[in-house]
């Protein structure tokens, strides 16, 4: 009896387990009426695409992968990032559009001005370290979808957002911080 009981109690626990698995890859966040949600389901594919195309662009002898931010959503990819000429962006998105799972490659690369020395990069990887603490520091903001670059005091931000004003509040925080030249806004309104 105590063997049988056994059994049954594991076979309840697994049926609560597998219940609550399912239901958990169902759930859906919430957002604003103009965006349609996403399930857990569909950000880890979305993940998985990120993975590959930053493979790929890695695996590419003509393209400096580290300089290209890659974000996903449904399928959608945004590649942002600075990069040195028009034939390494024409060349990055080639690359994108025939990664498995890419449904479409939105371009938001900007052509680097001139060349950076050693001590512009020090100069902006101290000025991303700053925007970066500043929208994390701004609930306001979700500064985890955000990704930040900075080119010679140029700041970009890339990303999906829920709203208008999450984007506005992002460029005002980007702004305020010293060291940054200007703010060049390729975030998008999540769909």
């Amino acid at each position: 009896m105590n063997n049988q009981l056994t059994k049954i109690s594991i076979t309840m626990a697994l049926t609560v387990t597998a219940a609550a698995f399912i239901t958990g890859c169902n759930r859906q966040e919430s957002l604003p009426a103009s965006a349609s949600p996403t399930t857990v389901g569909t950000e880890l594919d979305d993940t998985v695409i990120t993975t590959r195309v930053k493979s790929a662009l890695l695996a590419d002898q003509d393209i400096k992968g580290f300089d290209i931010k890659v974000e996903t959503r449904k399928g959608m990819v945004l590649l942002s990032g600075f990069v040195d000429n028009q034939i390494q962006i024409d060349r990055v998105m080639s690359v994108t559009r025939i990664v498995e799972g890419v449904r479409d490659v939105e371009n938001r690369m900007t052509l680097k001005d001139g060349t950076a020395t050693v001590g512009n990069k020090l100069d902006d990887g101290i000025v991303t370290t700053k925007v970066k603490s500043a929208l994390l520091a701004d609930s306001s903001i979700k500064s985890a979808q955000i990704a930040v670059v900075t080119q010679k005091g140029e700041v970009q931000l890339s990303g999906f957002l829920d709203n208008q004003m999450q984007i506005d509040r992002a460029i005002a925080v980007a702004g305020a911080i010293e060291g940054v030249r200007n703010v060049v806004n390729e975030m998008s309104i999540k769909k």
